[in-house]
């Protein structure tokens, strides 16, 4: 055997320090706004976060270095593999050459517990007995858990979208085993939910909802001991990630590559597709010449057709204004099967991105999504999360356009989970019962007039 599949790092080679975009960004962040359209200052996020991850939120730090109390956790899995995808690239005829960063490795089987760990820690360190957060598909909170019961002595409540909840018990199954609490979102426990079941009693639920709920749950604790915990979107969630690119990277020049040609990942609050390309932009930011691409849903268009604004993170409009790419927080998505891709908003370190040209959006139907998938494991062997599939059809694209150019390219992806609590999804595209859908433009009109007068961003 003379080729070689797997490109490991020894745990020493883990990555000791994180990197952080935003001060390289060729325009400024806009900052988050409070609903007087003023700029939020630490002190009104104090009673949601802890403050040492509200001074990583607003860093100018370029490098922050991991504790190693975090790396200990960490190493439980990482570094991770990369792998050259030799099987796929036989089974498409293509030149290119593909690789991809196997995320599905960590105890949860995505790449969530890359910032889970680190939120967990970083709020015991605070003091902090309780955390609330919500998830899609359920990765995120099974993520959280996990690393609440590595990380001992701090409870976890997770308010599940109610599609989800339905479609996927064994992620339920996952955050109980791992001691936390799982509730279908919308809920009767919180106002939010109660209004929202009040007029939508039917409502499939969304990410905005749950998250208003997990909100609610942590700031009127009259304790003061909990807080919210959020597994994409925000800066510091991006920052945790980037040690998948940064261990990528050190992968790539053991075999002689300095910078793959395509990076690409899925995209729906942006963390996978940021923890893997952050490292590359800041190389693309100095001159390499690296293509960027997004992989979003056609339902979810967040990159492809949203416009970049200030909205809310949530539908009780309980978080900050955040400048992004937004569908409206009024966004209720089709109930499609890729949960963790079902977000209105788009994380602004990635619409920043966007914005400045450092980064290309595709969308994909969720039939060429699956049919992916499917090619993927009869290839690879790896069963893909629904949402890793976006990356992987979007990889397929470069790899059949890379055959046609009849060019050499140099493709790395991010395999963000395997789709081991995803079978149901499969299941039913095998059975012929999934159908495309796209989010209609007049819908999200609507959603983005109600958001007439609020501010700018520049």
């Amino acid at each position: 055997m003379t080729r070689q599949k797997k490109i490991f790092l020894d745990e020493s080679e883990m990555p000791k320090q994180w990197y952080n975009l935003a001060p390289d960004l060729p325009s400024p962040l806009n900052p988050p706004l409070g609903p007087d359209g003023n700029p939020v200052g630490p002190e009104m996020l104090a009673p949601v976060f802890p403050m040492n991850l509200i001074e990583q939120e607003v860093s100018q730090e370029r490098w922050i270095d991991i504790p190693e109390g975090i790396r200990e956790i960490l190493v439980q899995w990482r570094p991770s593999p990369l792998i050259r995808a030799y099987e796929l690239e036989e089974a498409l005829g293509t030149p290119a050459k593909i690789y991809y960063k196997n995320e599905g490795v960590s105890p949860a089987g995505s790449h969530k517990p890359n910032t889970a760990v680190a939120q967990a820690w970083y709020n015991k360190e605070f003091g902090i007995k309780k955390l609330t957060t919500e998830t899609g598909a359920g990765q995120w909170g099974s993520a959280l858990s996990y690393a609440c019961a590595q990380i001992g002595g701090i409870e976890c409540k997770v308010f599940m979208v109610r599609v989800s909840f339905d479609q996927k018990p064994f992620r339920k199954m996952m955050m109980e085993t791992w001691g936390g609490k799982c509730i279908a979102s919308p809920s009767t426990e919180t106002q939010a939910g109660r209004d929202i079941l009040a007029q939508f009693p039917d409502t499939p639920g969304s990410l905005g909802i749950a998250i208003s709920e997990a909100v609610e749950a942590a700031v009127t604790d009259p304790t003061g001991g909990t807080r919210y915990s959020l597994g994409s979107v925000l800066n510091h969630v991006m920052l945790h990630q980037t040690i998948i690119g940064l261990e990528a990277k050190k992968q790539l020049a053991k075999v002689g590559i300095k910078n793959p040609d395509v990076v690409i990942g899925c995209c729906g609050g942006g963390s996978n597709f940021a923890g893997l390309s952050f490292p590359f932009m800041y190389d693309k930011i100095h001159g390499a010449d690296i293509q960027i691409i997004g992989a979003e849903p056609f339902s979810c268009p967040t990159l492809t057709k949203a416009p970049f604004i200030y909205d809310n993170g949530d539908v009780a409009q309980m978080t900050p204004l955040l400048a992004m790419n937004s569908l409206g927080h009024n966004f209720v998505p089709a109930p499609i099967h890729a949960g963790g891709l079902r977000y209105h908003g788009m994380a602004p370190l990635v619409s920043a991105a966007l914005r400045d040209g450092l980064m290309d959006a595709v969308a994909v139907h969720q039939s060429e999504c699956f049919e992916a998938g499917l090619l993927f494991s009869k290839t690879e062997g790896i069963i893909p999360a629904p949402e890793t599939t976006h990356a992987i059809a979007a990889t397929i694209r470069e790899a059949k356009k890379a055959k046609e150019e009849g060019k050499e390219k140099t493709i790395l992806f991010n395999f963000s989970g395997h789709g081991l609590m995803d079978l149901v999804g499969y299941n039913k595209y095998l059975g012929g019962e999934l159908h495309d859908y796209e989010y209609p433009e007049s819908e999200i009109a609507a959603n983005l007039k109600k958001l007439e007068g609020y501010p700018l961003p520049k």
